[in-house]
C-alpha cells in the first residue's frame, strides 16, 4: 500500500468530521406574525448558504424572547418591542437582547365574511372587548351576538391590541383565546358572529377586514400613518450577533430579505 493512503484517508476523515461540526446551525423561536416572514427568508438563505440548518418554531412575541433570555433560540421572533420585566429578567441573567426591526404590519379588525359590518371606531373595538357592545345590531349589523376571539397573552399581536385598542383594560373573560393568527382565521370563518383581528400578512378570502375609523388596513395606510393599529415587527437575538445568526439578520435586511418580507404579507422598510 502506498504510504500516503492512510494519511491521506485520516486528513478526508477530518475533512468529513470538521464539515459537519462547523455546519451552522440557527434555532429561531416567536412570534406567529414574524414566523411566515422567517420561513421566507430560512428558505432563501439555506438555498444560498446550504451548510446553514435553520429551525423555526412558533409560539408566541414573549416566548420567543424567553428564548433569548434562556439562551434557547439565536433569534427571538418578536411582533412588539421588549417589555420592561422582559429587560430586568434578561438584566439579572446578565443577558442583553438586541432588537432588530425587520418589517411593519398593521393589526386588522376581521369578521366572518358573511357579517355586513365593514367598519368600527376605536372606541367600538374597545366596548366590544370589554363586554359592552353583545350584538351586531349595536354596531349598524345584522342583529346576532357578537363572539369575541382573541389572543392570549403570551402574543404580541395582543399587546399591542390591548395597548392601541384596549388602553390597557383587560378583555372581556369570556373571549374565546387562540394561540395564533391562524387560528384566529380559522375561528372567525366558523363562526358567523365573531370578532378577531390578526396582522395583515394573514388576510385571505375566508374572513373580511373591517376598517377602522373608516380607515382600511393596508400597506400604504400603515406607512401613511393613517391606520391607528400598526406596529414593528421584530427579531431579537441575545447580544451582538455573530456568524450565522448575523448572517442570516443581514440578508433579512437587505434589498432581497425585503422583498421576501413583502411576499409573506408584511411591509417592507424600504
Amino acid at each position: 500500500m502506498n504510504k500516503y493512503v492512510p494519511v491521506f484517508i485520516f486528513m478526508l476523515f477530518l475533512l468529513m468530521i470538521s464539515s459537519s461540526v462547523f455546519a451552522g446551525e440557527l434555532v429561531i423561536k416567536g412570534s406567529t406574525t414574524v414566523l411566515p416572514i422567517a420561513q421566507k427568508a430560512a428558505e432563501a438563505y439555506m438555498a444560498e448558504h446550504p451548510d446553514v440548518k435553520i429551525s423555526l418554531s412558533g409560539g408566541g412575541s414573549g416566548n420567543g424572547i424567553k428564548a433569548i433570555i434562556d439562551g434557547t433560540a439565536d433569534i427571538g421572533n418578536a411582533s412588539r418591542f421588549i417589555k420592561q420585566k422582559e429587560v430586568d429578567l434578561a438584566h439579572d441573567k446578565s443577558v442583553y437582547p438586541v432588537p432588530f426591526r425587520v418589517a411593519l404590519d398593521a393589526i386588522v379588525p376581521v369578521v366572518n365574511y358573511k357579517n355586513t359590518v365593514d367598519d368600527l371606531s376605536l372606541e367600538q373595538l374597545k366596548d366590544i372587548y370589554l363586554g359592552k357592545i353583545t350584538n351586531w345590531s349595536e354596531v349598524g349589523g345584522t342583529p346576532g351576538k357578537i363572539v369575541v376571539i382573541s389572543r392570549d397573552s403570551s402574543s404580541g399581536t395582543f399587546g399591542v391590541w390591548k395597548d392601541l385598542v384596549m388602553k390597557k383594560e383587560r378583555v372581556i373573560p369570556g373571549a374565546l383565546t387562540v394561540p395564533s393568527n391562524g387560528g384566529i382565521v380559522q375561528a372567525v370563518a366558523n363562526t358567523p358572529g365573531a370578532i378577531g383581528y390578526v396582522g395583515l400578512g394573514y388576510l385571505n378570502g375566508d374572513i373580511k377586514s373591517v376598517k377602522v375609523n373608516g380607515t382600511p388596513g393596508t400597506e400604504e395606510n400603515t406607512l401613511n400613518g393613517s391606520f391607528p393599529i400598526a406596529r414593528g415587527l421584530f427579531m431579537f437575538t441575545k447580544g451582538w450577533p455573530t456568524g450565522d445568526t448575523m448572517g442570516f439578520l443581514s440578508f433579512i435586511l437587505s434589498q432581497k430579505g425585503q422583498e421576501l418580507v413583502k411576499q409573506a404579507g408584511s411591509i417592507p422598510l424600504f
